[in-house]
């Protein structure tokens, strides 16, 4: 008895090339980190090699492919390359910042301030209970709320934790106590609107400075509107960070398990970072 393992009908697969526009220099350092990790937990075979398995992750990320078809076109199964995707996420998102290390970065290096902002990372509609927790009213859509600072450049220095679409970014804010934060590594921040009165101590030593925002009874000066209007070039940097992350296309739609979502963001800081040095 043989085995015949060709595709019904005779027709070989169709497999097609693509560019991956990426540095050689981040290929090789998510390589490296792979290859050390397989060599730290005593790893003695996979199906292909690490160098190879770092641009199909990073094919994935980058493009959005179908783990269906890049398994196809590598001679590799699907659960293979997301077990691959799991494991290079987790290594990357462990290099990181967190909040009180990026700020101190910024404080040792001399910086006055950063950037504070705020985006909607789109994903699938949820069943049952989660459907309604992760819909955002102000972006009419599904997704998951993720807060990020930048250097006055627009390079991203921290992400937080994801948060369902639904959550405010100031209460999101305060959440992870980035006022107190602020406070203790010395430099201020930039904030829009959305973050007004994030301040605790806007009167005597304010370190969150915000537009102004009109109300149904009192209205804005001219002065307050002029004020309003210079603070806005200021924070325009910090969409170009988003920009820069958002070019991942996985981020387009989220289609991952929710729980991998904030190690996938902080995978992907680290990335960008990579990108943007090299």
């Amino acid at each position: 008895m043989t085995n015949n393992n060709q595709i019904a009908g005779g027709a070989a697969p169709a497999v097609y090339q693509c560019r991956l526009p990426l540095s050689r220099q981040t290929i090789t350092r998510v390589a490296g980190m792979l290859r050390a990790h397989l060599k730290a937990i005593g790893s003695r075979w996979r199906k292909l090699p690490p160098g190879r398995i770092a641009i199909l992750v990073l094919a994935h990320l980058r493009h959005d492919q179908r783990l269906a078809d890049l398994a196809g076109g590598n001679g590799v199964s699907a659960p293979a390359i997301r077990r691959w995707v799991l494991e290079v996420i987790g290594l990357l998102a462990r290099r990181a910042p967190r909040l009180q290390r990026a700020l101190n970065t910024i404080s040792a290096a001399g910086g006055d301030a950063v950037l504070l902002d705020g985006t909607l990372v789109r994903t699938r509609r949820r069943t049952g209970t989660q459907n309604r927790r992760n819909y955002s009213g102000k972006h009419k859509a599904h997704g998951l709320l993720f807060l990020a600072l930048t250097d006055e450049h627009g390079n991203l220095l921290w992400i937080s934790a994801a948060q369902p679409g639904r959550s405010s970014e100031i209460t999101t804010a305060r959440r992870n106590r980035i006022t107190a934060r602020l406070r203790e590594a010395g430099p201020g921040a930039l904030a829009g609107l959305g973050f007004t009165g994030l301040d605790d101590r806007p009167e005597d030593a304010p370190v969150i400075i915000t537009g102004m925002k009109a109300t149904r009874t009192t209205k804005l000066t001219s002065a307050q509107k002029k004020a309003s209007a210079l603070l806005s070039p200021e924070r325009a940097a910090a969409e170009h960070g988003f920009a820069d992350l958002k070019n991942w296309r996985i981020l387009t739609r989220l289609r991952m398990d929710a729980r991998h979502a904030t190690r996938l963001l902080r995978a992907l800081l680290v990335l960008t970072s990579l990108e943007i040095t090299h």
